[in-house]
Protein backbone atom coordinates (compact mmCIF):
# COMPACT_ATOMS: atom_id res chain seq x y z
CA UNK A 1 0.00 0.00 0.00
CA UNK A 2 1.68 3.36 -0.85
CA UNK A 3 2.23 5.88 1.79
CA UNK A 4 -0.22 8.59 0.74
CA UNK A 5 -3.03 5.43 1.41
CA UNK A 6 -1.64 4.71 4.58
CA UNK A 7 -2.27 8.46 6.64
CA UNK A 8 1.30 10.44 7.10
CA UNK A 9 3.05 7.95 8.42
CA UNK A 10 6.52 6.98 6.82
CA UNK A 11 8.02 3.30 7.32
CA UNK A 12 11.55 2.21 7.37
CA UNK A 13 10.98 0.39 3.83
CA UNK A 14 9.84 4.22 2.46
CA UNK A 15 12.81 5.60 3.49
CA UNK A 16 15.29 2.77 1.89
CA UNK A 17 13.54 2.88 -1.36
CA UNK A 18 14.19 6.52 -1.75
CA UNK A 19 17.62 6.37 -0.73
CA UNK A 20 18.17 3.71 -2.94
CA UNK A 21 16.74 5.43 -5.58
CA UNK A 22 19.01 8.54 -4.83
CA UNK A 23 22.22 6.47 -4.92
CA UNK A 24 21.23 4.75 -8.21
CA UNK A 25 20.50 8.49 -9.60
CA UNK A 26 24.04 9.51 -8.61
CA UNK A 27 26.24 10.07 -11.41
CA UNK A 28 29.99 9.71 -10.74
CA UNK A 29 31.09 13.31 -10.42
CA UNK A 30 33.58 14.14 -13.47
CA UNK A 31 35.52 16.86 -12.72
CA UNK A 32 36.72 15.01 -9.14
CA UNK A 33 37.70 12.00 -11.40
CA UNK A 34 39.89 15.06 -13.51
CA UNK A 35 41.26 16.00 -10.59
CA UNK A 36 42.00 12.84 -9.14
CA UNK A 37 43.58 11.75 -12.85
CA UNK A 38 45.78 14.84 -12.40
CA UNK A 39 46.85 14.06 -9.19
CA UNK A 40 47.61 10.26 -10.90
CA UNK A 41 49.65 11.86 -13.45
CA UNK A 42 51.55 14.34 -11.40
CA UNK A 43 52.24 11.35 -9.28
CA UNK A 44 53.45 9.13 -11.88
CA UNK A 45 55.79 11.63 -13.16
CA UNK A 46 57.12 12.43 -9.43
CA UNK A 47 58.16 8.32 -9.53
CA UNK A 48 59.38 8.28 -12.73
CA UNK A 49 61.94 11.23 -11.65
CA UNK A 50 62.79 9.65 -8.45
CA UNK A 51 64.16 7.02 -10.76
CA UNK A 52 65.88 9.51 -12.82
CA UNK A 53 67.52 11.24 -10.20
CA UNK A 54 68.46 7.46 -8.76
CA UNK A 55 70.12 6.81 -11.99
CA UNK A 56 71.83 9.99 -12.46
CA UNK A 57 73.64 9.76 -8.65
CA UNK A 58 74.72 6.19 -9.47
CA UNK A 59 76.23 7.10 -12.68
CA UNK A 60 77.97 10.09 -11.36
CA UNK A 61 79.44 8.27 -8.38
CA UNK A 62 82.66 6.77 -8.43
CA UNK A 63 81.89 3.76 -6.40
CA UNK A 64 78.04 3.23 -7.84
CA UNK A 65 76.46 4.09 -4.56
CA UNK A 66 74.02 6.79 -3.78
CA UNK A 67 74.78 9.35 -0.81
CA UNK A 68 72.38 9.84 1.96
CA UNK A 69 71.12 13.16 0.57
CA UNK A 70 70.29 11.18 -2.80
CA UNK A 71 68.37 8.42 -0.99
CA UNK A 72 66.38 10.98 1.10
CA UNK A 73 65.47 13.04 -1.94
CA UNK A 74 64.54 9.55 -3.85
CA UNK A 75 62.31 8.19 -0.76
CA UNK A 76 60.39 11.80 -0.47
CA UNK A 77 59.67 11.57 -4.46
CA UNK A 78 58.47 8.17 -3.78
CA UNK A 79 56.51 8.87 -0.37
CA UNK A 80 55.05 11.67 -1.95
CA UNK A 81 53.98 10.11 -5.25
CA UNK A 82 52.24 7.35 -2.94
CA UNK A 83 50.45 9.46 -0.92
CA UNK A 84 48.78 11.32 -3.64
CA UNK A 85 47.76 8.11 -5.35
CA UNK A 86 46.18 6.71 -2.22
CA UNK A 87 44.39 10.03 -1.67
CA UNK A 88 43.14 10.01 -5.27
CA UNK A 89 42.17 6.46 -5.24
CA UNK A 90 40.45 7.08 -1.94
CA UNK A 91 38.37 10.03 -3.64
CA UNK A 92 37.62 8.05 -6.58
CA UNK A 93 36.29 5.27 -4.35
CA UNK A 94 34.20 7.08 -2.03
CA UNK A 95 32.23 8.82 -5.37
CA UNK A 96 31.88 5.01 -6.64
CA UNK A 97 33.88 6.00 -9.90
CA UNK A 98 34.84 2.46 -10.33
CA UNK A 99 35.91 2.70 -13.98
CA UNK A 100 37.94 5.56 -13.28
CA UNK A 101 39.33 4.09 -9.95
CA UNK A 102 40.67 0.82 -12.10
CA UNK A 103 41.46 2.51 -15.04
CA UNK A 104 44.00 5.19 -13.13
CA UNK A 105 45.52 3.08 -10.50
CA UNK A 106 46.19 0.02 -13.66
CA UNK A 107 47.74 2.37 -15.46
CA UNK A 108 50.05 3.84 -12.42
CA UNK A 109 51.31 0.51 -11.93
CA UNK A 110 51.86 -1.02 -15.11
CA UNK A 111 54.18 2.10 -15.77
CA UNK A 112 55.81 1.92 -12.58
CA UNK A 113 56.65 -1.87 -13.08
CA UNK A 114 57.55 -1.18 -16.50
CA UNK A 115 60.40 1.74 -15.34
CA UNK A 116 61.45 -0.71 -12.38
CA UNK A 117 62.14 -3.43 -14.48
CA UNK A 118 64.03 -1.15 -16.98
CA UNK A 119 66.16 0.76 -14.20
CA UNK A 120 67.13 -3.27 -13.14
CA UNK A 121 68.00 -4.12 -16.18
CA UNK A 122 70.28 -0.63 -17.01
CA UNK A 123 71.83 -1.32 -13.01
CA UNK A 124 72.58 -4.95 -14.57
CA UNK A 125 73.78 -3.65 -17.35
CA UNK A 126 76.70 -1.27 -15.42
CA UNK A 127 77.48 -3.82 -12.91
CA UNK A 128 78.45 -5.95 -15.89
CA UNK A 129 80.62 -3.48 -17.72
CA UNK A 130 82.14 -2.35 -14.43
CA UNK A 131 83.07 -6.14 -13.58
CA UNK A 132 81.72 -6.17 -10.19
CA UNK A 133 79.32 -7.85 -8.64
CA UNK A 134 78.22 -5.48 -6.30
CA UNK A 135 79.23 -2.07 -6.30
CA UNK A 136 82.63 -1.54 -4.20
CA UNK A 137 81.71 0.31 -0.86
CA UNK A 138 84.37 2.26 0.85
CA UNK A 139 85.09 0.93 4.70
CA UNK A 140 83.51 3.28 6.23
CA UNK A 141 80.03 2.98 4.90
CA UNK A 142 79.93 -0.61 5.36
CA UNK A 143 77.51 -1.92 8.31
CA UNK A 144 79.48 -2.57 11.03
CA UNK A 145 82.66 -1.00 10.58
CA UNK A 146 84.62 1.50 13.17
CA UNK A 147 86.23 3.74 10.83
Amino acid sequence: MPACARGSTISFVDVVELLAAEVAAKAPNLWGALGCAMAYAAALLTALDSFADLLIAHQSSDDGGIGPAHGLKFGGKLTAAGVTVVSAGTVLALDSNWFAFVALSSVFAVVLTIAILLMRRHRLRVIRMRGTAEPARPAADMPGSMA
